[in-house]
Formats: C-alpha cells, sequence, structure tokens
C-alpha cells in the first residue's frame, strides 16, 4: 500500500490537490489506451481517427462512454491507488467511483465541437458552512501518458482554495456557485507522466485545458468515498454485473451501442480488495 508522505499531505491540505508520481505501472496505463480504441473502433495510428469517432460515445470534452473494461477495474483496484484515497481521506471502509476515460485530441479549427476548457467547482459554493470544511470529499484523475502541460489536462486555481472563505465573501450575491470569476487570478496547468495519480478537494476550482499539443491527452477518472447504504451498494454491483453506466444521470449517458455489454461475456474480474471497493463484499469491523 502506497505510504504518502508527511509532505504530501501538507501541500494536499495547502493547495488543494496533490500529484503521486508512478502510482500505477505504465503497462496498466497503456492498455487502457488500447481499450479505448477498441471501445471506439478507431485505429489510434491515424490522426484523422482521433477527430471522428462515433459521436455518441464520445462528448465534446473528450469523454469516452466506458465504465467497466477490465483495464480500467485493473487500476481502481490496485492496492496503491486505494492506500492513496484511504491516506488523505483518513478513512479505510471506501468505494470506488464506477467513471469514464478521457481522450482529447489536439485542437483543430474543423473540429472545435471536440475542444472545450472549463474551470469550476465539483460542489455548490453557496451552501457552505462555515468554517469550511476541507477535505472531506475529493476527486481524482490518473494519467495515462505522459501529459505536457498545454495538452488539454487538469488545471487548477491553487490560490482560490488557499483563501476560499474571504474570497467567497468577496463574491457578489448573484454569483455563479459553481463558476468562479478568476480576474485577478492564473489558471495552473499540472503536467504528469504516465501512471500519475492526481487527487483533488472538491473545492478546489479546476478544469481541463485546451490541447494545444500534437497528440491526444488519455486519461482515467478514479475517486474513492465512504461507503453508502444498502441501495445505493445494489446499485452499484447491478452496473458491474450488467457493465453498464450509472442510471439516470444526465452526466452519464452511456454508451447506445452497449458495447461493453456484447464485447464481453460476464463482468470484470475483481481482486479481495477490488470486491470491498465496488461493495460485492461488506468491509465488515475490521
Amino acid at each position: 500500500m502506497t505510504n504518502i508522505t508527511k509532505e504530501q499531505v501538507d501541500f494536499f491540505r495547502h493547495n488543494g490537490y496533490v500529484k503521486l508520481e508512478g502510482i500505477v505501472p505504465k503497462a496498466n496505463c497503456d492498455r487502457v489506451i488500447e481499450a479505448i480504441w477498441s471501445c471506439l473502433g478507431k485505429d489510434a495510428s491515424d490522426p484523422e481517427n482521433w477527430y471522428n469517432p462515433p459521436q455518441s460515445v464520445m462528448n465534446r470534452d473528450g469523454m469516452v462512454e466506458m465504465y467497466h473494461h477490465q483495464t480500467m477495474w485493473d487500476n481502481r483496484q490496485l492496492e496503491e491507488v486505494y492506500g492513496a484515497f484511504s491516506t488523505l481521506l483518513d478513512e479505510e471502509k471506501l468505494w470506488v467511483s464506477i467513471d469514464r476515460v478521457n481522450m482529447k485530441p489536439p485542437v483543430r479549427a474543423d473540429k472545435q465541437h471536440l475542444d472545450n476548457s472549463f474551470i469550476h467547482w465539483d460542489t455548490d459554493t453557496s451552501v457552505l458552512p462555515r468554517p469550511i470544511p476541507k477535505g472531506r470529499k475529493v476527486q481524482g484523475v490518473l494519467y495515462l501518458a505522459d501529459t505536457e502541460a498545454n495538452q488539454g489536462g487538469f488545471q487548477c486555481v491553487p490560490e482560490i482554495y488557499r483563501d476560499l472563505e474571504q474570497y467567497l465573501d468577496r463574491q457578489p450575491a448573484d454569483r455563479n456557485p459553481r463558476v468562479p470569476d478568476l480576474t485577478g487570478y492564473d489558471v495552473q496547468p499540472i503536467p504528469g507522466k504516465a501512471g500519475d495519480l492526481l487527487i483533488w478537494d472538491v473545492l478546489l476550482a479546476h478544469g481541463n485545458g485546451h490541447n494545444r499539443n500534437t497528440v491526444p491527452r488519455y486519461a482515467q477518472y478514479i475517486t474513492m468515498y465512504p461507503e453508502g447504504n444498502e441501495q445505493t451498494r445494489e446499485q452499484r454491483v447491478k452496473m458491474w454485473r450488467e457493465r453498464s453506466a450509472p442510471e439516470n444521470h444526465h452526466a452519464f449517458p452511456g454508451d447506445p451501442r452497449k458495447w461493453e455489454q456484447t464485447e464481453f461475456d460476464g463482468p470484470p474480474e475483481l481482486t479481495p480488495l477490488g470486491r470491498k471497493l465496488l461493495g460485492l463484499d461488506a468491509w465488515g469491523d475490521a
């Protein structure tokens, strides 16, 4: 299990994010990238294919509607990934998110619908208690390939996070509670290597940038959170068994082709840890 250093924990508490280098083997990352292109049904070696994915399978942010490929679960159930979230959340009994992957091609003038850049909060900042409790809910992204600062990857505004209460007090009453006013602030891109895991506090203003590089940006979204109730557990196990997207969630439309359901005979294989992270097995009292 990964032992995050005190310095890394302190960095996370202060800046709202931390990048843990080399958490996932590069071979694992390469296999997810291969799976992305299998899902898209394209040859990644032809740059033209970066810009003509099945429109129902990849949206303008580069999100690919793939949730349960074995390669994705292989990363979710790594002891090192679990250890990182467990340490930052100070919690052992966690569930892992059932999320997607990302393939964002370089900016191209005639394919602007595949390019998007935005900064936002993952939570409604108008209803936060005071003092604001930081570090209790996080998100995470795994760099599947080396990602340079101009490649459309993760970007954030740590300065706002460090001064969040005072920042919010200075904002007008009619502000957008999920989109910050960035006047006077610099957006900081966070480059990384294949296998790096970046975890951020939902209170950190963040987003993806424009890909002004010459190759696509690849990423897998992974987070963990304390285990939930029985109804939610049953829904999660059902999604895993059926290889399906979250039901009735506008942000996760799923693949209308049902590629994952028809390509594979059964659900992904889980390790003992993976069974607990899904909810198939209980954590128990240990």
